[in-house]
């Protein structure tokens, strides 16, 4: 699974002028589910989410995590971070999980981020959102979980 994690001010998905998802300060998790993920790399993303240190503590220091700090999280499903643009203009997407495989690994991760007791908004799988972000610092962080094995 990849994820593009951005420190927010604040934060919202629009469909069709709709506001399905929205936050105040917290983190924006952009997440991309590949073909051959599992539940090992969605455990690691929903504990490295919600414990990474980028918020910052009374020194200005980045030492604390969402979850220390009781912030919300908006999860966007984003196939789009599977694409392959090593050859030709046009991206691939053919690592990219089916939608079926997509939207079971995107539910779990947002039911984990919850369970671990984090506030989750999130967009509307497979729809053509507007995502607003008022990035904060600006943080912006890629997380992999294939880079754990």
């Amino acid at each position: 699974m990849r994820a593009v994690v951005q420190r927010v001010k604040s934060a919202k998905v629009t469909v069709q002028d709709e506001i399905v998802g929205e936050i105040g300060p917290g983190l924006v998790v952009f997440l991309g589910v590949g073909e051959d993920d599992s539940l090992d790399g969605l455990r690691y993303l929903v504990d490295k989410v919600a414990n990474l240190r980028i918020f910052e503590d009374d020194s200005g220091k980045m030492n604390l995590s969402v979850l220390q700090l009781n912030l919300q999280v908006l999860v966007v499903s984003q196939f789009t971070l599977w694409g392959d643009c090593r050859r030709g203009r046009r991206p691939s997407f053919s690592h990219a999980a089916s939608p079926e495989k997509a939207l079971e690994m995107y539910e779990e991760y947002v039911r984990r981020l919850r369970g671990a007791g984090l506030s989750v908004e999130t967009g509307r799988f497979q729809a053509m959102m507007t995502v607003s972000v008022e990035n904060d610092g600006p943080v912006t962080i890629l997380l992999d979980s294939d880079k754990l094995f």
